[in-house]
């Protein structure tokens, strides 16, 4: 597959430039640039919680206390945030029961 040469950049960069106009191509950068970054960083945090849920399983199977210095309960499912959420109790943040 051939690379496209100079000139044919060149003629891709001015048609980005006519249709888009030389005051929005900073705008949309800067657009992309922020969406790329809440991208990353929630990406990142699945991450973190799946390193987080591996540990809390690993550490739950051997009986030992987790990282943040609590003991491991066979009731608590998994965290959010900082905050431990037990599956035993119900919820009353209005996102559990049917859907109307």
């Amino acid at each position: 597959m051939p690379t496209p040469g100079i000139g044919e950049l060149v003629i891709i960069a001015l048609l980005i430039l006519l249709l888009f106009g030389f005051k929005k191509l900073p705008d949309a950068a800067r657009s992309l640039g922020k969406s790329a970054r809440v991208f990353k960083s929630e990406v990142n945090e699945m991450k973190e919680e799946d390193r987080a849920r591996e540990e809390a399983k690993k550490a739950r199977e051997s009986g030992t206390i987790t990282s943040a210095g609590t003991p491991v309960r066979d009731d608590v499912t998994h965290r959010q945030g900082d905050a431990l959420i037990d599956e035993t109790k119900p919820r009353t943040d209005n996102t559990s029961g049917p859907v109307v």
